[in-house]
């Protein structure tokens, strides 16, 4: 039996009822789940729980998720936590910024099932990074 402890994601999101469903996604499959409903509750969140991965929306009240993964990134304790940017904004001006500013991943929603994101996660927590993400930060 494995000692492995359990793994923490922090979802920010705003719509409730997908909220909802990747809480009992995530839950499910053995991960300790964190709700953000808000950019200044996720900021919160990942200062005082520490996650080790943070889904993040881009357009949420209080703060976007830019300020947020801008936020996240600046705090010695957070840097170094995982930022996947799950959001409906597919264009080129939004993914640059959210991978400069940090993401190790940037999905568009309607492109990625919930099992999808899951397995991204998986493998990002796996990895520490994308290769993605990785390849973006190193010719930039």
């Amino acid at each position: 039996m494995s000692n492995a402890r359990v793994q923490k994601v922090l979802i920010a999101e705003d719509d409730i009822p997908l909220l909802d469903l990747y809480d009992k996604k995530f839950s499910s499959k053995g991960y300790e789940v964190i709700r953000a409903e808000d950019g200044g509750k996720a900021v919160e969140s990942a200062l005082a729980k520490m996650p080790d991965i943070m889904v993040l929306d881009l357009m949420m009240p209080v703060m976007n998720g830019f300020e947020v993964l801008k936020k996240v990134k600046a705090e010695a304790t957070t840097k170094d936590i995982p930022v996947i940017i799950l959001s409906n904004y597919g264009e080129m001006p939004n993914i640059t910024e959210g991978m400069l500013a940090g993401a190790a991943e940037y999905l568009i929603k309607v492109e990625h099932t919930p099992e999808e994101v899951l397995e991204i996660v998986k493998d990002i927590l796996a990895e520490k990074d994308s290769l993605v993400g990785k390849a973006f930060r190193e010719t930039a």
